[in-house]
């Protein structure tokens, strides 16, 4: 979004900067906007300076990228105020975000990526990635970042040079820039209430300390019911960040300390039916837009295993305790040459604790028909009966409104991690047949990481806050002769994982911009990495706990004793060429192709220390974009092509019958991807604009066939990618009263339909959200803000049911099914002090 607001930051930094290079040497001037502006007259974003996905000694302007890239100033993020690291990649063209899961662990993809989490994505802050591998496997990025007030401005670059100067990049780079006491001087106390029971305080104060020096402070903290309903704590934490820094001139220097203690739910997807007309409606009893099937029942329970029971605490949610320093600076070694530094220390301890509701959803009498072969375990028994595992009561069709029953899969993943990355660059400029700004790096990353997982299945019912249910066999007379359940557990030790790994990367890379004339840049750049993956899987065996009166206990997963070994190497190295050419100060033309890999994750052997079919994934971009600025209008236009080669897909299905995965099946293809990214901004007058983001794409799947398990020839080539929409826009009309002191936006979101299965046999329709945000200064130092999320409380659907399986979803064509649903009406409100 860019609005007047952020127009108007343009203005101080613009008359702050020296002319850019192209401007040089009397280059023509035939835009209006060159000409100097009033005091209080919009500035452009134009002459925003951009440094994330390029290394030189020059300064940047964002008209002169050669490269897609966004920015969202500090105006833009203080009136969305968004509660998550990817609420504010939904401002970004190009990126498909699904920000229904919570704070932590979301999906987001760029430009056809055909994989999920931030693994092709890097999440940055102040330049280095937050974890070197952003999808190490039920470890997204995410998880190891809040947003908070200390966040300044965010710079997002899609495909281009990203995948050459950050590691695991392909898709682009998002970087959080953080506030600074010489940058940014004065402080806020910020108080904000939510309707789902928040209540959160931030706070952060910044000084110089004489000309050259400056000390920041800042950080959150905060308690909330969650965005649905738990049926207690769900959220509860903060992070505390302190940092010095040093700047010269020529010479800089930042020290940053960061610890988050935070505890925030993971939302799964929920139980799904059809109306009359066959629109996706809520099962009787259960609200999609605040419910959830986690609850008292599943809070607090004892999974049964081999020793003691492991004690599952689905109110930890995804803790995250972690402590992250960060060291950055830059030293002139000469009037052309600069070293710079980044270096970044993390030890972290994050459990992702969860109820993933599995299978299908089954009414009551067909899913006791579908258990009477379980008759045979109990001699004597006749028929079954489902009862509340609480309190014995018995449980109908009728008695919780559907008669409807749901597995539910309690899974606790353990990922302690320490690492460190260091990304060390000498950048020069010099004069050749035009100005040259070289860049040569080198980069390491090491991560030693522990993956223990362990998960029961349990039975539940359909209802908010779901209450476990157990299956008794009962004999003639109608006594209990024994029960397939175990206080509604199916299968205790359903998954076991017990790893510990390391990977550690090195990387070399060099570019070099290259202003030929005023108007005419090319730069090209290359990367060659590897990566050593290390460490010991656990091998598993099957046991029986021993007690007969159930069977629950029967086929218990834990680990034999022995373990295996792990170690892989990977290489690879990508290139990107790119052209720029400036018509004017605000108008030119830019085209690339970048020629990278995607290199494969140490997360890949969590499971299966055995694999040999992890190899380098060779991926092709290209890029053709125009960018115009007005007094009056903003455009941004660029058309993207993007082939993934050789991409292992895996069909992942949950069993209901022997309660555990089956083997997954794994197919290579390739994926192709046209599209358009627009972002236009149209300001006829200082009281009204009218921003838009859109993004239309054809994400297609090349050569996906194989043979099925029946021996039939499947092929889905040309279907649609998974749960990436063709068409996602966001339109956002914007007014600005009383000088500009208060400013309210309506945020228009529309999604086309999307598929959760390669088949393309379910469908998530289209949907429309709309949002509402205000921001007001009520005086100086009194600021009032006001986010009403899903105004109309839209049913809008993000993601089906991974676990009814990727490939042809079981859940198709069924009468009851699941999906993640956006969160329902949410209401935030904040007064802010600033000093």
């Amino acid at each position: 979004m860019k609005t007047q607001l952020i127009a108007v930051s343009a203005i101080s930094l613009a008359t702050a900067l020296a002319t850019p290079a192209w401007a040089q040497d009397g280059a023509p001037v035939a835009d209006a906007r060159e000409e100097p502006e009033a005091e209080g007259q919009r500035g452009s974003e134009f002459d925003e300076i951009i440094v994330t996905g390029r290394a030189g000694t020059s300064d940047l302007r964002k008209a002169e990228a050669s490269y897609a890239v966004t920015t969202l100033s500090d105006e833009a993020l203080r009136i969305t105020n968004p509660s998550s690291a990817a609420e504010t990649f939904k401002m970004v063209p190009g990126f498909w975000v699904e920000s229904s899961g919570g704070e932590g662990s979301n999906n987001v993809r760029a430009r056809g990526i055909p994989t999920d989490g931030y693994s092709s994505v890097a999440l940055q802050e102040n330049g280095i990635s937050v974890q070197y591998d952003g999808g190490l496997g039920y470890l997204n990025a995410d998880q190891s970042f809040r947003f908070d007030e200390t966040i300044a401005r965010v710079e997002a670059v899609r495909g281009g040079p990203a995948s050459i100067y950050a590691p695991n990049a392909p898709g682009g780079v998002v970087n959080f820039i953080t506030r600074k006491g010489s940058e940014n001087p004065g402080g806020l106390v910020k108080y904000t209430w939510g309707n789902y029971g928040l209540n959160r305080l931030d706070a952060y104060y910044g000084t110089s300390l004489g000309d050259n020096w400056g000390v920041f402070v800042g950080g959150f903290y905060r308690q909330s019911d969650g965005m649905r309903d738990m049926g207690f704590k769900a959220e509860k934490g903060g992070q505390i960040r302190g940092t010095i820094d040093y700047n010269d001139g020529r010479n800089s220097f930042a020290l940053d300390i960061k610890h988050i203690d935070d505890k925030v739910p993971f939302y799964l997807p929920v139980p799904l039916t059809y109306d009359a007309d066959g629109d996706i409606a809520d099962v009787p009893g259960f609200d999609s837009r605040s419910d959830t099937l986690a609850g008292g029942d599943t809070r607090r329970v004892d999974i049964l295993n081999v020793g003691q029971p492991y004690d599952f605490d689905l109110s930890e949610g995804t803790h995250t305790q972690l402590t992250q320093v960060t060291l950055t600076g830059s030293l002139a070694l000469s009037d052309t040459l600069t070293l710079e530094s980044r270096t970044r220390y993390k030890d972290a301890d994050i459990l992702r604790n969860a109820v993933f509701p599995t299978g299908n959803v089954t009414p009551l009498d067909e899913y006791l028909a579908s258990l009477s072969g379980a008759l045979a375990a109990f001699p004597g028994a006749t028929e079954l009966r489902a009862q509340y595992a609480s309190d014995g009561s018995v449980l109908t069709s009728t008695t919780n409104g559907n008669g409807l029953l749901i597995g539910g899969n309690l899974l606790s993943v353990s990922v302690p991690i320490e690492e460190i990355i260091t990304d060390n660059r000498l950048v020069a400029e010099i004069e050749a047949g035009g100005i040259h700004n070289l860049a040569l790096g080198f980069t390491y990353g090491s991560a030693d990481f522990r993956f223990d997982r362990y998960m029961g299945t349990s039975l539940l019912d359909v209802q908010g806050n779901a209450r476990f249910v157990d299956v008794v066999a009962l004999d003639a007379n109608g006594d209990v002769v024994g029960s397939v359940t175990d206080n509604g557990f199916l299968r205790y030790g359903s998954i076991y994982d017990n790893v510990s790994m390391g990977a550690e990367n090195i990387a070399i890379y060099g570019g070099d911009e290259w202003q030929i004339t005023p108007e005419l840049r090319l730069d090209a750049a290359a990367r060659w990495e590897r990566t050593n993956i290390n460490g010991v899987v656990a091998q598993k065996t099957t046991v029986s706990l021993g007690d007969d009166t159930n069977l629950a206990d029967d086929n218990v997963l834990t680990g034999s004793g022995a373990f295996t070994p792990v170690d892989r190497s990977f290489d690879d190295w990508g290139w990107t060429i790119g052209a720029n050419y400036q018509f004017t100060r605000y108008a030119g033309v830019f085209a690339r192709y970048t020629d990278t890999f995607r290199l494969p994750s140490a997360g890949e052997y969590n499971g299966n220390p055995e694999r040999t079919d992890q190899r380098s994934i060779p991926i092709k971009m290209a890029e053709l974009g125009f960018k115009y600025g007005s007094p009056v209008f903003d455009l941004f236009a660029t058309a993207f092509y993007s082939k993934f080669e050789g991409v292992r897909f895996t069909n992942y299905r949950f069993n209901e019958e022997t309660n555990q995965y089956d083997d997954p099946q794994v197919v290579i293809a390739d994926t192709e991807t046209l599209g358009i990214e627009l972002e236009a901004l149209v300001k006829p007058a200082d009281f009204f604009d009218f921003a838009v983001q859109a993004t239309w794409q054809d994400p297609q799947y090349k050569g996906f066939t194989y043979t099925d398990q029946a021996g039939n020839l499947i092929d889905y080539d040309g279907n649609q990618l998974i749960r990436v929409p063709k068409l996602a826009l966001r339109a956002v009309p914007g007014v600005n009263l009383f000088d500009g002191r208060l400013r309210a936006e309506l945020e228009v979101e529309h999604y086309s339909d999307r598929y959760p299965d390669i088949a393309n046999n379910q469908t998530l329709p289209s949907y429309t959200q709309l949002n509402i945000n205000v921001r007001g200064e009520l005086t100086e130092n009194l600021v009032l803000g006001l986010n009403v999320t899903n105004l109309t409380d839209e049913l809008g659907l993000t993601e089906g049911n991974p676990r009814a399986g990727s490939f042809d979803s079981g859940d198709a064509n069924a009468d009851y099914f699941l999906a993640r649903p956006v969160f329902g009406r949410t209401i935030r409100a904040s007064l802010g002090f600033k000093f």
